[in-house]
């Protein structure tokens, strides 16, 4: 995923204010510190933030593609920046 984020496609999407990084891209930068924590150093913030991004990614994913290619869609990408690739089974 840290590879990912390191892409000029996961910086470039999102939803933004101005110039600043996205709210999925902080979230996945998020995501794989949590992911190098043990189960049981998370914290009630760190478990309500995961929450968050099951939620996001349901919905996200009820809304399907905008484009004829899902494979370089947006849509796609912002999932991933949440650590979901819909292209993975």
């Amino acid at each position: 995923m840290q590879k990912w984020l390191d892409t000029d496609d996961s910086k470039r999407v999102g939803q933004k204010h101005g110039n600043a990084e996205s709210t999925g891209h902080q979230s996945g930068r998020r995501i794989v510190e949590l992911l190098h924590r043990r189960a049981q150093d998370l914290s009630a913030d760190d478990i309500a933030h995961m929450r968050k991004v099951v939620g996001y990614i349901h919905r996200h994913l009820a809304q399907g593609p905008t484009r004829s290619d899902p494979a370089t869609s947006d849509w796609r990408y912002s999932l991933m920046n949440w650590g979901h690739d819909p292209e993975k089974k």
